[in-house]
């Protein structure tokens, strides 16, 4: 009865702590079949449990089994290695994998006899070292592995004085060596080995050690100091995965072969100071998690930091890259320094991301910079950097926030500097570009960043009204452009539909397989990219003429004015004006006729016009060409404005001949009660019709020696509304096309001091007037 009571009590909790779906129906079963069913559940909980913490299990227990898993290094098993190293890849290697090597200061006699073994072997014959897989306790000082020799002249050279290791050698091993000299010679840096090798005596300072195998460190881990300090590997090095818990030292080590650090985790601060590169390094997805230290060091080929991440301070300083150097989608957490380094080709920053200040100054950039697509997010300094003629900054997709970010360079040079393939999708990034250096009071950069952008804006609508829009072509030009038949009756159905809106539609039509999609893929990008394809709404007749319109006047602003961006253009543009016109009016009022009577000029004043046009020519096309993008262009539009109408009237002029009366009298008048420079607005180029204007106004005195500056003062007069004196055309008997020609200059002056305004308001800081009205 109490075996019973007990097992009836038993039941009962249990069933409470169990949900009523899986409560237990002991009054159906037996005791024995319920005791099985309770043994089930418990052992399901339980397994569910086990296996829960299993895969919840943190790295550090995991890494706790694989260092379970290593073997412990002793002078034995070293020994064994020792004299039976594995072939890898064709080179002898000690295979010291997956164990663990105590190097503590507390394991001194094992410590000491590991480096003194390793030393021997590595330094009698070209053995590799493989530690993938280490465990390293303690510091490990690489360097004590190497062949110590001396790297003065003389060693590289053949001579053999005291102490000198070089004849141990092989050929190609002293090639290496002389590799390092003529980086030195070409480098001119100060490295300590560098003044070894270019000095004549050997001193303790001057040696270096060499290690001749192929060193792999692929997943090590070291728990002490890292110590490969001016050290020559003659061989590659593999450290992909490695894992650094202390600092690292790295100075003025040089690396013969490949180097590759990809995926290797830094958790100290890491020296390569004065390193040198010369093959390709790999830094990819590299975390340095406090300082990076790379200055002085060279890099004689590629150098790849693809997606790798630096936390704290990262120095560049002094860094010569002879190839790309490729940090593409690297983040910066803290500042990056690039001072007086060297970029002899491409320097690719696309995706990159700077949290704080970036530093390039003094840098010399032989070819182009991409920072397509990077994040500059605190400031870049680029004051004092050299741009070669192939280099600039470019910058599409950059994201970048005037209110938050800065970007410096020398002012009137860094604005320049900026490169970006088209307007659409950059139009924000010009604009907060231009905003920074206006905050700076940079103007002249500004400017420049804005004519960039109504270059490109001009390319746009160029291309816009001269190329073959795909949704208002014909059959026939679609077939012209190198589409199919049949690939040409598909757009213009498709288009019945709906329009294309873009040029990725064009893939989608129907009956083409992936041969014929992947072949119109590259149709349509290399007909876009000529700028002979384009996507858009049709533009009716009415629209076309007005953007045609909108092109011309914007294409003048450019060639003249530089967008308003360039006072000394637009100051020899009106040089050129005002002594053509200047000249153009002396002609048709001092060469009048030859027979019957002549009316011509001196042969003094003819040759005074001549030289004073001269030069006024001169130096007004000399501005032109220093400050024009395309020179000859802006002559070419200055031609079709200046000659073909004026032109057009003398040829006319001189046809019909001039029978009028007051024939010996000057054309133009001047204002006999004022002489004095004013500033005349609102004068118009003939005097009114009015007996007191006739008496106030008297004719030029031909006779006198000075007086074809009076032809300039009325061109000047004409053209910026300035003038010595207020010189005007007679208002009777004046042949009706030397006023016409007046006229015309007059009317080209209301649009050139409107263009004189504009300019000054953007060139000048502080002068904005119009700065607005764009």
């Amino acid at each position: 009865m109490h075996n019973l009571f007990f097992k009836h009590r038993y039941t009962q909790r249990l069933n409470a702590r169990i949900p009523k779906k899986l409560s237990l129906r002991t009054s159906a079963l037996p005791f024995s079949a319920f005791a099985q069913r309770v043994a089930d559940r418990r052992f399901a909980i339980a397994f569910l449990c086990v296996l829960s913490i299993f895969l919840l299990l943190p790295l550090p227990t995991w890494a706790a089994q694989t260092q379970r898993q290593r073997t412990p290094l002793t002078l034995e098993l070293l020994q064994e290695r020792l004299r039976t190293p594995t072939l890898r890849e064709g080179n002898l290697t000690v295979d010291l994998q997956k164990m663990v090597i105590d190097l503590r200061p507390e394991n001194t006699s094992f410590r000491d006899a590991f480096y003194q073994l390793l030393r021997k072997e590595l330094g009698a014959k070209p053995l590799g070292l493989d530690l993938s897989y280490t465990l390293i306790l303690g510091d490990f000082v690489g360097s004590d592995l190497g062949l110590r020799t001396p790297l003065y002249a003389q060693a590289m050279s053949g001579d053999k004085p005291r102490g000198v290791y070089a004849p141990i050698f092989t050929a190609t091993e002293q090639k290496e060596l002389e590799r390092l000299r003529s980086v030195c010679l070409e480098s001119l840096t100060n490295s300590k080995d560098c003044r070894s090798l270019l000095g004549t005596q050997s001193t303790p300072s001057s040696e270096i050690a060499v290690f001749r195998g192929v060193l792999t460190l692929v997943q090590t881990r070291f728990n002490g100091e890292m110590k490969f300090s001016n050290t020559f590997f003659l061989q590659s090095v593999d450290a992909q995965g490695a894992t650094f818990l202390q600092s690292t030292n790295w100075a003025e080590t040089r690396f013969g072969r490949l180097v590759s650090f990809s995926g290797a985790k830094f958790k100290q601060p890491s020296n390569f100071q004065g390193s040198i590169f010369f093959e390709k390094a790999n830094f990819k997805q590299t975390q340095f998690q406090e300082l990076a230290d790379f200055q002085g060091s060279i890099f004689e080929k590629t150098a790849n930091f693809n997606q790798a991440t630096f936390k704290q301070l990262a120095k560049f300083n002094s860094v010569q890259w002879q190839e790309n150097a490729d940090f593409s989608d690297v983040r910066f957490g803290n500042q990056a320094q690039f001072t007086k380094a060297n970029f002899n080709q491409f320097l690719l920053l696309t995706e990159a991301t700077f949290e704080q200040a970036v530093i390039f100054r003094e840098v010399e950039f032989n070819q182009s910079v991409n920072l397509q697509d990077a994040s500059i997010l605190n400031q870049a300094d680029f004051s004092d950097a050299r741009f070669s003629t192939e280099a600039c900054l470019n910058v599409p997709g950059l994201t970048f926030n005037s209110s938050q970010a800065k970007i410096l360079g020398n002012p009137g040079q860094i604005g320049k500097m900026f490169c970006i393939p088209t307007l659409q999708g950059n139009e924000n990034i010009l604009r907060n570009l231009g905003q920074n250096f206006r905050q700076q009071q940079q103007v002249a950069d500004a400017n420049e960043l804005e004519y960039t952008k109504q270059q490109l804006r001009l390319v746009e609508m160029s291309r816009r009204l001269t190329a073959t829009n795909i949704n208002s072509a014909s059959v026939a030009s679609l077939i012209n452009l190198g589409f199919s038949p049949t690939q040409a009756a598909a757009i213009a159905q498709r288009r019945l539909i709906k329009l294309f809106r873009n040029s990725s539609e064009l893939l989608t039509l129907a009956d083409i397989d992936l041969e014929k999609y992947t072949q119109l893929s590259v149709d349509v990008q290399r007909l876009i990219a000529r700028h002979r394809l384009i996507v858009g709404e049709p533009l009716s007749i009415g629209t076309w003429l007005l953007q045609a319109w909108s092109c011309l006047g914007l294409s003048v602003l450019l060639l003249l004015s530089g967008y308003g961006t360039n006072f000394w253009l637009v100051f020899g543009v009106g040089g050129v004006a005002i002594a053509y016109f200047g000249f153009l009016f002396w002609l048709v009022d001092r060469y009048r006729r030859l027979h019957p009577v002549p009316i011509i000029p001196t042969s003094y004043e003819t040759i005074s016009i001549l030289v004073s046009f001269s030069v006024l020519e001169f130096l007004s096309l000399l501005a032109i060409f220093r400050n024009a993008q395309q020179p000859w262009l802006t002559l070419g539009c200055l031609f079709i404005i200046l000659v073909p109408v004026p032109l057009a009237l003398l040829i006319r002029l001189y046809q019909q001949g001039r029978y009028h009366n007051l024939m010996d009298v000057s054309y133009f008048t001047e204002d006999g009660t004022f002489r004095q420079l004013r500033l005349l607005i609102g004068r118009l180029p003939v005097i009114p019709r009015n007996q007191t204007f006739r008496e106030r106004y008297m004719p030029l005195l031909c006779d006198r020696h000075w007086n074809w500056l009076n032809y300039y003062d009325f061109s000047l007069n004409n053209l910026v509304k300035l003038g010595f004196n207020d010189i005007r055309l007679r208002d009777e008997h004046l042949p009706g096309i030397i006023s016409a020609l007046a006229w015309y200059q007059w009317s080209l002056g209301l649009i050139y001091i409107t263009l004189v305004l504009w300019t000054l308001s953007r060139t000048i800081p502080g002068l904005n007037l119009l700065i607005y009205l764009k």
